[in-house]
Order: C-alpha cells, then sequence, then structure tokens
C-alpha cells in the first residue's frame, strides 16, 4: 500500500518562518506578468506601471489613508465593539489604502508594513458579472494592524443567498473577487478584524435612550483576508507559490462562498482559520492545493475551517487544528461535511458529522487530552505505515481521510506506544456536532479534568498494566504481541483485551469510529 502523504502542520508552518527572508528574495521570487497592472509596494512609495501611484480618487489605482477600522471614543451607539476592538485616530492614519476600483488583474509585489489593499468596483458591481477583480500575490508582504489586509467590498456576486435553492454544489468560476498566488513566491498577509459598526441611520433606541435595541450592519470584517463576496482562490501552474496568513481574530473569510483551488495557505489565527458565514448558504470548497491551519485561540475558541453552509474537500491536502483551549472542530460545517479525495487530518475537540462522501474515513476519539506536538502512526495489516498526523494542538478528536485508506485491520500507534480503543457506528451517539467530553464548560473551567471520582464520557475500560498473555502461536500480523480475547469489533479476529478495548481494528468503507483511545503498554512499532 502506498504511504500516505501526511502533512505535518508544524512543519508547515515552519515554511511560513521563510517569511523572514528579505526583501531581496521576494524581489528574486517576483514573475513577470504583462497583462497585469503591475503595483509594487512599498513604506517609501508605490509604483505603479511604473509610476508613482495616484492619490485621485478617479484613477484605477491610487491611494489614501482612509481605512475602515473600529474608532476608538465613541458611545454605545456607535457599534459593539469592546474597547480592544478600538483604535485611534493616530494608527488609522499611519494606515496607507491601496485602493482598486476597475476590473482588471492587479500584480501585487513589495512590502507595504501599515496597510490594506481595498477593492471595491461600486455599488452596482455585485449584479454585473463583468465587476471581475484577480490579484496575482507575486512576493507581496502587506500588514494592518487595525482592519483586514486585504480586502473586496464590492464585486460581481456569483452566487446566491436563497436558503431555498441552497445546496453544496456550487459554481464559483465566474466570481469578482479572484486571488491568484504566484509560483515560487512567498507572500505575507497579517491583518487584523473591524469589530460590527452600526449603520447610523438605522439605530433604534429603548425608551429611556440607555441601549441600542435594533440597527442595521454599516461594518463588520472578521478576517485578515476578505471578501464579501464569493472568492477563488488559486495557484500557479506548478503550484508552488506561498500564502502565509497571520491573523488577530479570523484569516480566511468570505460572506458566501470559497473556493481554493490550489497553492499553499498557511493559516494562523486567533479564531476560525477558515469561515464563509451565509448561515445555511455558504459552501467552502477545497480542490486542490494545501491548506495548513493552527487556531493559536487568544479569543478563547475557534474551529479549523467552519463554514455556515457547506464543506466539501474533493482534492488537495487539509490540515486543520482547532483552538486547543475550546469545544471547537478541525472541520466543522452547518448544513454538512463531504469528503470526496485529498487527505485530510483535522484535530479538535468536537466532532462534526461528516455526512459521507466517495472517500473513505476515520474518526479517533481518545480517552483522554492528547498533547500537541505527538505523533499518530496508522499501520495496516502487514505493519505498514499508511498514514502518520502530528497535530499541533491539543485535541481530543482526530479525524483523517486519504484515497489510501482502505477498508481492512489496522492498529494505531503514539510515537512507540499502541493504542486501544472501541469501534462504533459513531462518537458517543449519533448525530453531528459533538463536543469531547460533553457540552462546552464554562470559560473557567479545565474541560477536560474530570470530576473527582468520575471516568470521562468516552475514556472507555482501562487497559490494565499486565493484560493477560495471548493463546500460545498467536500473533499480530506484524509479529507483535496480541491482547488476550482473540476478536475484534464485530467478532472478527482483532485482538480485543479482557478490558474490552481492542489493539486491532476493522476499518470499514465509508466512515470509522473508533471511541476512548488509551495506551496500552509501550512497545516499539515495526519498522515502515
Amino acid at each position: 500500500m502506498k504511504r500516505i502523504a501526511s502533512l505535518l502542520l508544524g512543519l508547515a508552518m515552519a515554511a511560513a518562518a521563510l517569511s523572514g527572508c528579505g526583501a531581496q528574495g521576494r524581489e528574486t521570487a517576483a514573475q513577470e506578468f504583462p497583462d497585469a497592472v503591475s503595483i509594487v509596494l512599498s513604506d517609501d512609495g508605490i509604483i505603479v506601471d511604473g509610476k508613482v501611484v495616484s492619490t485621485d480618487e478617479s484613477a484605477a489605482v491610487h491611494t489614501a489613508h482612509d481605512i475602515v477600522c473600529y474608532e476608538s471614543g465613541r458611545d454605545f451607539t456607535y457599534g459593539e465593539g469592546t474597547e480592544a476592538d478600538a483604535h485611534t485616530a493616530e494608527e488609522a492614519e499611519a494606515h496607507t489604502v491601496v485602493h482598486i476600483t476597475q476590473p482588471g488583474t492587479y500584480a501585487l509585489s513589495g512590502t507595504l508594513s501599515a496597510g490594506q489593499i481595498a477593492v471595491d468596483l461600486g455599488e452596482d458591481a455585485e449584479d454585473d458579472p463583468a465587476a471581475v477583480v484577480t490579484l496575482i500575490l507575486n512576493g507581496v508582504d502587506i500588514t494592518c494592524t487595525v482592519a483586514p489586509a486585504v480586502i473586496f467590498y464590492n464585486v460581481y456576486e456569483c452566487g446566491s443567498t436563497d436558503e431555498d435553492t441552497a445546496s453544496e454544489t456550487v459554481d464559483t468560476s465566474a466570481a469578482g473577487a479572484n486571488v491568484l498566488i504566484a509560483d515560487g513566491t512567498i507572500n505575507n498577509v497579517t491583518g487584523s478584524y473591524v469589530a460590527r459598526i452600526y449603520d447610523p441611520d438605522s439605530v433604534v433606541l429603548s425608551e429611556d435612550g440607555m441601549t441600542v435595541e435594533d440597527s442595521g450592519k454599516l461594518h463588520k470584517y472578521d478576517g485578515a483576508f476578505y471578501s464579501k463576496m464569493s472568492m477563488n482562490v488559486d495557484g500557479g501552474e506548478a503550484g508552488t507559490g506561498v500564502l502565509n496568513i497571520t491573523a488577530d481574530n479570523e484569516g480566511l473569510d468570505t460572506e458566501l462562498h470559497l473556493t481554493i483551488n490550489g497553492g499553499t495557505i498557511n493559516i494562523t489565527s486567533g479564531n476560525d482559520g477558515i469561515n464563509t458565514n451565509e448561515d445555511n448558504v455558504s459552501v467552502t470548497t477545497v480542490n486542490g492545493g494545501s491548506v495548513n491551519i493552527q487556531v493559536t485561540g487568544e479569543t478563547g475558541e475557534g474551529d479549523g475551517i467552519d463554514s455556515n453552509g457547506w464543506l466539501v474537500i474533493n482534492g488537495g491536502a487539509v490540515t486543520a487544528a482547532a483552538c486547543s483551549d475550546s469545544g471547537d472542530a478541525g472541520i466543522d460545517a452547518t448544513m454538512g461535511i463531504t469528503i470526496n479525495g485529498g487527505t485530510v487530518a483535522a484535530s479538535g475537540n468536537m466532532y462534526d458529522q461528516i455526512d459521507g462522501g466517495a472517500q473513505n474515513y476515520v474518526v479517533f476519539s481518545f480517552a483522554s487530552r492528547q498533547n500537541g506536538g505527538q505523533t499518530y502512526t496508522l499501520q495496516n495489516a502487514d505493519g505498514e505505515t499508511v498514514g502518520t498526523w502530528t497535530p499541533a494542538n491539543d485535541f481530543t478528536c482526530l479525524v483523517v481521510s486519504s484515497p489510501d485508506l482502505t477498508a481492512g485491520d489496522y492498529t494505531l500507534w503514539q510515537g512507540d506506544t499502541q493504542l486501544a480503543g472501541t469501534m462504533s457506528d459513531g462518537v458517543g451517539s449519533p448525530g453531528g456536532g459533538r463536543h469531547m467530553g460533553g457540552e462546552a464548560p464554562p470559560a473557567d473551567l479545565d474541560p477536560w479534568q474530570a470530576p473527582e471520582g468520575e471516568v470521562p464520557e468516552n475514556a472507555g475500560s482501562e487497559v490494565p498494566d499486565d493484560p493477560p498473555e495471548r493463546p500460545d502461536g498467536e500473533m499480530e500480523p506484524d509479529g507483535r504481541e496480541s491482547p488476550a480475547g482473540g476478536h475484534g469489533p464485530g467478532g472478527g479476529e482483532g485482538g480485543q483485551s479482557a478490558a474490552g478495548l481492542s489493539k486491532t481494528f476493522t476499518l470499514s468503507d465509508g466512515g470509522s469510529f473508533l471511541n476512548g483511545l488509551s495506551p496500552t503498554e509501550t512497545t516499539e512499532a515495526s519498522e515502515t
């Protein structure tokens, strides 16, 4: 069996360290795009097609210091942000906004240490199929500390927000917001967010005038890289371009659909790594490329990928590590998750139900909290390694999928320690969206510490320190000792321990669920 190509998030995030190479390296990597408008960023001045950028608002590309952010010093009628969300006029003024106001292709390179790329083709653009902008990330480094570093405001919207006709199958090829990660380039986008700002004409106060009873939204942008419209992200022909997103809040967001077709995208975020946020409508689709997400949890929560509609993975490689300290999932979708291809390794503290798809998957649910940085190895009946995963976060649930994951007998190892568990038709009980160990705990409670004298929900039975010896002549397929019992889940030969936990798992086509995973005696894994 071919070895599964494993994506280790720690190594993927190490790729982000390449962003430390200087401007010279980025310039060397930059490519020529003769049909694109060239925008060379610099703190000393921005050059557009060889000329100093215009400050005339009528120009297709112009600059200003008019960034939208949550302003400090406002009263309660202004919005729903906190003091931590607010920024002074001086902070805002320090940012240069590069406005793109006409359809076309724009190649971005260089460095902007306090700025934003803002695409806005006007209020009528949403209904205009010609209102299409492609941003080529051609060795760019953009930092914004008060708002998203890249934002699409108004371009063509190819999708519908009608819940009655919404489905997991969407075609975003005509979308007005497009991003191309140029081959051989490293691109860094570091951004913040904008808390909810009210439309002042919509604010309705309470009878005593002390609270806001109702209001409309004027601005709210959660992601460092944000689009109000459906967006496509592509890589070059070789797929060697890298986009590193570092986010105070969410990472890569759209308000409707997001389709990822190529490139390498590394996201480090304080909240959701990827979010598509139209309730019961949005579709996040991964067709290719590499997506590596680590939620650091500065906000106290965050899924790896969170779709308020569907998540569909057709290809590529997805590694998603949710917030360690909350009941969130590596992959999460309100309307359903479908895995048709690619490789997936999603770690978190909640399992969100996978509806199926053309490819097998396995859900590993652990009896206790697992520390990030440990390596888990899945071996087939011949002792061959078919998958290795090293989640970066602390977690209790690991979801994996690969085209090489076929029905058959397997063993699971944490380092050199074999794990045992039970198989079932689901995690805990049928249905999705289950927190490992019960409902999400209060913020001041350690969610992984069971009350004294109680056993965690998914702990299963303990594996004895000294299990009974196997019957004479019986060996595991790879030569390791089998536990007593001789029967795996479903009654076949599989090594069921005396405590009711199995060291050998029979995976079936579709989805397989391993619960209460716990270490057995330390045994060296076989060589692959």
